[in-house]
This record gives C-alpha cells, structure tokens and sequence, in this order.
C-alpha cells in the first residue's frame, strides 16, 4: 500500500502520461478528423528527437529552444506529406472509400523510408545526451530536474491544445469536422484548409513529444514505433475525437505501465497493458470518452 502513495512512482506515472498525451493528441486529429492511419506518427517523434540531439551536441540549443525548430519542421513535413500524399488519397470517391486501407499502406510504407533514411544518414546506433540531470529534493524522494520539465512543458502544450479547440475559429472548425464531417462543408467549413491545419499541427505535436523524450532516453531511427502503438492504444481508451480522452486515456495507460509493473513484475507490462485495451474494447467499444454511433 506505501508504494501505491509513492511520490517516486507518481511524478514517472506523470510524465509517461504527458509524453503519451502529446503523441496520441496528434494522431488523434489526423485520424479522428479524417480517418488515416498514420502509422508514421512515432517516425515523426523520432525526428524531434534527433533535432533536438543534433542542434544540442553540435550548436549546445537548449531542447527547450530547439523544440519550436523540431516543431517546425515537423509541420513542414506535414503540410508536404498532405499536399502530395493525401490529397491524391481523396482525389476520388473510390479512393475515399477506401481510405482508411489506403493510409495504412502508405504510411507504413513512409515509416520503413523514414526509418531506412535515418539509419543510413544518422547510423542505427543509439544516441542520447545528457540535459537538466541534476536531482531536485522533494521530501524524502530526489527526482530529475528533466522530467518536472517534461511535465511542465507538456502540460502548458496540452492545455493551449485545449484552449484552441475550445475558443479559436479554426479549433471549433476542426471539432466540427471530427464530429460529423459531411454536415460541417454544409455550414461553411472549408475541409481541405482545415485538413492542412489538423496534419501540420498533428506532426508539431509529435516532434514536441520526440524533442521531450529525448532529454531522458536514448534514441534511434526505430524508437518511435512503440510510441505509435502506444498513441493507438490511448485513443482507443480515451475514445475517438476525443481530445480528453486523449489525456485521460494516456494517464490510464501510464499507470497500468508504471504502478502495474510495481506491484506485480516489469515481464508483465505488456500482458496488462493488452489485458486493459481487450477490456475496455469489450466495455466500451467507442471508448471511455467515445460517443455511440447510432
């Protein structure tokens, strides 16, 4: 029972939460609002990471700086990848039809590129840094400086996600397309304008994630792939469009990791994290936030 009010296992539970948050928000406008598996999502991670290992090992930015460059760049890469991928995905309704399929294939085949790409011009070694690893005091437990920075900054990022979607034009536009789509062109959204916002913002969200992960774990060319099934899983919790449920279906998922793993066995984390995911799907099919589809 101690080591459930354990302040050590809360702030890890805490900052697992913010990094899975901040991947499945992103992957949670793409697909939501437009139904594409994005299976590219954890390779867009993973170049805010190298961003944010090269601009500090080579120039010594700070990842707090050097984030807003990997977001850019990530947003860039988004409004590439939906001007010459996308667009020729929707070109035609058998293509619409099919769209779901279609992006599974495509962005697989984006994140072997990716992955291929990155082991060839950055080597498949890992590589980290080190960054804020001074232990701050609080009480009995001493905790790294990096990760109450992860949570800080994550924090600030989820919720100006949140007051985006709930007070600004564009936010309301792109709830509006996630809740019914086909309704919202009949009350003057222009989708294919609000469809670049979702994937430039959806892939800066990444990289934010990737450029935070970095400061605490090593990182390769094939890092992110067990962040895209995480962000999966988070969605599938929280339920679809839901942007809360976004986080809080990453805050379930890092407390079956983290306390799970405490009080039965490490060699278990996955067999529970699957365990959660079957039941709630048995449950609650749309999710502990979802709607049901009449």
């Amino acid at each position: 029972m101690e080591m459930l009010f354990s302040l050590e296992l809360l702030i890890a539970t805490l900052a697992l939460t913010s990094i899975y948050a901040l991947v499945a928000l992103g992957l949670n406008l793409i697909y939501g609002a437009m139904r594409l598996l994005n299976v590219a999502h954890g390779e867009i991670m993973m170049l805010g990471a190298y961003v944010a290992f090269w601009l500090f090992t080579v120039y010594r930015v700070s990842p707090l700086v050097s984030m807003f460059g990997a977001m850019l760049v990530a947003a860039l890469l988004g409004w590439l990848c939906y001007e010459l991928l996308i667009k020729r995905l929707s070109s035609t309704p058998a293509l619409v039809q099919r769209i779901e399929a279609n992006s599974l294939l495509v962005f697989f085949a984006f994140s072997v590129i990716l992955q291929n790409l990155g082991a060839m011009a950055l080597s498949p070694n890992a590589r980290s840094y080190s960054y804020m690893e001074s232990l701050i005091q609080i009480g009995s437990v001493s905790v790294s400086l990096n990760r109450l920075v992860i949570i800080g900054v994550s924090a600030v990022a989820t919720l100006a996600v949140m007051l985006f979607f709930r007070f600004h034009i564009t936010g309301l536009a792109i709830r509006a397309l996630i809740q019914q789509r086909d309704a919202s062109s009949l009350v003057g959204i222009y989708a294919d304008k609000v469809n670049r916002v979702i994937f430039c913002l959806g892939f800066a969200l990444a990289a934010l994630a990737g450029s935070l992960v970095s400061m605490v774990e090593s990182i390769t060319p094939f890092s992110g792939f067990p962040f895209t099934m995480a962000a999966f899983f988070v969605i599938i919790l929280g339920g679809l469009g839901s942007i809360g449920g976004s986080v809080v279906g990453a805050l379930l998922m890092a407390c079956v990791e983290v306390y799970g793993s405490a009080l039965t066995s490490p060699a278990y984390r996955s067999i529970l994290l699957y365990g959660i995911f079957i039941l709630v799907l048995f449950v609650r099919p749309q999710g502990l936030f979802g709607k049901k589809v009449a």
